[in-house]
C-alpha cells in the first residue's frame, strides 16, 4: 500500500471515530423555569373581601397549679415540645408532705379513740341487754361511739386531701403539644390558678379574624375560603367552623376558619389575610387574571393559563372561556376557582406538566 493510499485510508477511519461519537446521545439536565405567579382571588363583580387576622392553635390549654406555693423548678421554657405527662414545673413539696404527715397522725389518734368507743359501747349495750344500767348510759356510749366514727371519716378525708395537694404541687402536661408562653420563674410564689403557661396541642390551626356587622349575616359555617400567610408563598385552603354571635371592638364578629393541611412550620401568631367570597356573592361573573397570563386557545374564546401544583413543583395547562369583562389590564375569564396560583408571564414557554421555581418568595412549607 503507498503512502497516499494509506493517508487515505487513515483519514476515512478518523471520519469514521468522529461520526461514531457523533452518534452518542448526551442526555441534557432538566431546566426548571422560574416563573412569576399570582393567587386568583377576586371575581369580576367585586364581590371578593379580605380580612386580616392571627393563625392560632386549634386546641390549647392555659395551665396552673391548683394550689399556692413557691416555684421549686421550671423545666420548659416557651417554644419546646413535650409530651402527654410530662412534668413542667413543681412546688417545693415540704408543707405538702407535712400537712400528709399530721393528716396521718390525727387518722391514727381518731381510730385509737374509735377502737376505745367501740369497747365501751359494746360493754354498755351488754350491761344494759342484762338490766345493770339505764338506758342513757347506753345512749351516751352509741353517741360516743358513732362521734368517734365520724372523727374517723373526717380525718380520712384530710389525708386524701392533704395527699392530693402534695401531688398537685407537680404540675404536668395533659396532652401533647407546644409551650407557646410560660410566665413562671422559679422561687416565686404563686397562687393557685394563676396562669403559669399555655400549652398548644399538636396539629390543628385556626384563622381568627374580625368580620363588620355589615358583612356577617353573609358567613356561613362550611364556606370554604383561602388564608395567605406572609411566610409562605401558596395560599392555604381553609374552612369556616365558629361564626360569633356577639359584636367586639369596633362592631366585629369573631370568626374562625379551620386550616386543611397546614404546613408544618406554621406558628401561631403569624399575620393572615383571609379571603372570602361571600355567601350574597357568585363567581358567574368569572375571575379576574392579567391578559399577561392568558395564552391563545384552540377554538374561539378560549384561552390557555398554567395553574401551578405546589405538591409536584409543576404546572399544570388549563382551558379558560371569557367572560366577556374587561378591567384595565385584566381579563374576566370561567375555568378557575379562587386559590388557584397561575404563571403570570412567559406563558408562551410553558407547557403541560413542566417543572418550575417561584420567583421572589419561598415556597410554603420549604
Amino acid at each position: 500500500m503507498g503512502v497516499g493510499a494509506g493517508r487515505c485510508l487513515l483519514a476515512c477511519m478518523l471520519a469514521a471515530t468522529i461520526s461514531g461519537c457523533g452518534e452518542e446521545e448526551i442526555e441534557a439536565p432538566e431546566v426548571v423555569r422560574p416563573i412569576r405567579t399570582m393567587v386568583v382571588t377576586e371575581v369580576a363583580n367585586g364581590q371578593i373581601r379580605k380580612f386580616t387576622g392571627l393563625v392560632e392553635a386549634s386546641d390549647s390549654s392555659i395551665l396552673s397549679f391548683q394550689v399556692g406555693g413557691n416555684v421549686l423548678d421550671v423545666q420548659v421554657n416557651r417554644g419546646d415540645q413535650v409530651t402527654s405527662g410530662q412534668i413542667l414545673a413543681t412546688l417545693d413539696g415540704e408543707p405538702f408532705e407535712l400537712n400528709v404527715r399530721a393528716a396521718e397522725a390525727d387518722l391514727e389518734r381518731a381510730r385509737a379513740e374509735l377502737s376505745q368507743k367501740r369497747a365501751e359501747f359494746e360493754r354498755q349495750r351488754t350491761l344494759y341487754e342484762q338490766g345493770w344500767v339505764a338506758r342513757a348510759r347506753f345512749d351516751n356510749a352509741e353517741r360516743d361511739y358513732l362521734a368517734a366514727a365520724s372523727q374517723v371519716d373526717y380525718t380520712v378525708a384530710r389525708l386524701n386531701l392533704a395527699n392530693r395537694d402534695l401531688n398537685n404541687a407537680t404540675l404536668a402536661a395533659p396532652f401533647s403539644g407546644t409551650i407557646s408562653s410560660r410566665s413562671v420563674d422559679p422561687f416565686v410564689e404563686v397562687q393557685a390558678g394563676q396562669e403559669l403557661f399555655t400549652l398548644e396541642a399538636e396539629g390543628g390551626f385556626d384563622a381568627v379574624f374580625g368580620v363588620p356587622e355589615t358583612s356577617i349575616s353573609e358567613v356561613t359555617l362550611g364556606m370554604p375560603t383561602t388564608v395567605r400567610v406572609p411566610r409562605f408563598t401558596i395560599p392555604l385552603d381553609a374552612l369556616i367552623t365558629e361564626v360569633g354571635t356577639t359584636a367586639g371592638a369596633g362592631n366585629t364578629f369573631a370568626v374562625k376558619a379551620a386550616l386543611i393541611d397546614p404546613p408544618p412550620d406554621l406558628r401561631s401568631g403569624m399575620t393572615t389575610e383571609v379571603t372570602l367570597l361571600l355567601a350574597g356573592a357568585t363567581d358567574e361573573s368569572g375571575y379576574l387574571v392579567p391578559i399577561g397570563s392568558i395564552a391563545p386557545g384552540d377554538a374561539p374564546g378560549e384561552g390557555i393559563v398554567f395553574v401551578y401544583d405546589p405538591e409536584t413543583s409543576t404546572v399544570r395547562r388549563t382551558v379558560v372561556t371569557s367572560a366577556k369583562t374587561m378591567v384595565s389590564n385584566m381579563a374576566a375569564v370561567h375555568g378557575l376557582k379562587a386559590g388557584d396560583v397561575i404563571a403570570t408571564a412567559g406563558v408562551n414557554f410553558l407547557v403541560d406538566g413542566q417543572r418550575v421555581s417561584l420567583m421572589g418568595a419561598a415556597e410554603a412549607g420549604s
